[in-house]
């Protein structure tokens, strides 16, 4: 059971949503993932009984990079050696930035906006007073009053993003370009061992005139492309 399709705007000064192939330095792929776009919708409306599916992705601004040389450190405090010394069991240790610095560069995005044809179904977890309708109203509501869960971001949490609702108008229909392998999602379950698992699934993405086409969820296959081995 599926929604109406929703059509929303998402835009902001920089985004980078990074490609698993670089591990050593961020660069971003040329286009906002679905699994990106999922929580963005997810952070205007998340419910256990609801289930985000990206449909089309369109460009809505033209692409352009940005590179950005930042000083990150490599570690940060536990929250466990946090919570000991804020009940006093322990003091606080010590922590020196200078001597746990490193440099790295990342590759951007900078003034993107996207317009997202997105629908829900409901899960397995809806409850009997649960229905689409209902779910329906309330993210239709929260996106004209601006209201969000949490703040919604652009790949990074220090790229904010702007969320509001879209016409249809505005897609760039020059821009048409292969855009490789790209993240469709993550799969959440268990394996026959019971061990949890977090499996990607990667597509192969194409802009054509300023769209990009998501396959459903099913028609993706849980494998792993060897581009991002290297």
């Amino acid at each position: 059971m599926f929604s109406r399709n929703f059509f929303i705007r998402i835009q902001g000064p920089f985004a980078c949503f990074t490609r698993p192939e670089f591990s050593a330095e961020r660069v971003t792929y040329d286009l906002i993932t679905p699994s990106a776009a999922r929580g963005i919708l997810e952070a205007v409306l998340w419910k256990p009984a609801i289930c985000w599916e990206i449909q089309r992705i369109s460009l809505l601004r033209p692409i352009r990079y940005i590179r950005i040389c930042r000083n990150e450190v490599s570690s940060r405090l536990s929250t466990a050696k946090a919570l000991s010394a804020a009940v006093g069991d322990k003091a606080m240790p010590d922590f020196y930035a200078d001597e746990d610095r490193t440099q790295r560069n990342t590759v951007a995005l900078r003034d993107v906006a996207y317009g997202i044809a997105a629908r829900f179904r409901m899960t397995r977890r809806a409850g009997p007073r649960d229905n689409i309708r209902k779910f329906e109203e309330m993210f239709e509501r929260r996106l004209q009053k601006g209201q969000q869960c949490y703040q919604p971001y652009l790949g990074c949490r220090e790229f904010p993003a702007s969320v509001e609702p879209w016409d249809g108008g505005g897609v760039l229909e020059s821009e048409s370009r292969m855009l490789g392998w790209m993240l469709h999602d993550l799969v959440f379950g268990v394996d026959g061992k019971t061990e949890p698992v977090n499996q990607p699934r990667f597509f192969v993405a194409e802009l054509r005139c300023g769209v990009l086409e998501v396959p459903a969820w099913e028609e993706v296959k849980p494998t792993i492309p060897e581009t991002s081995h290297q």
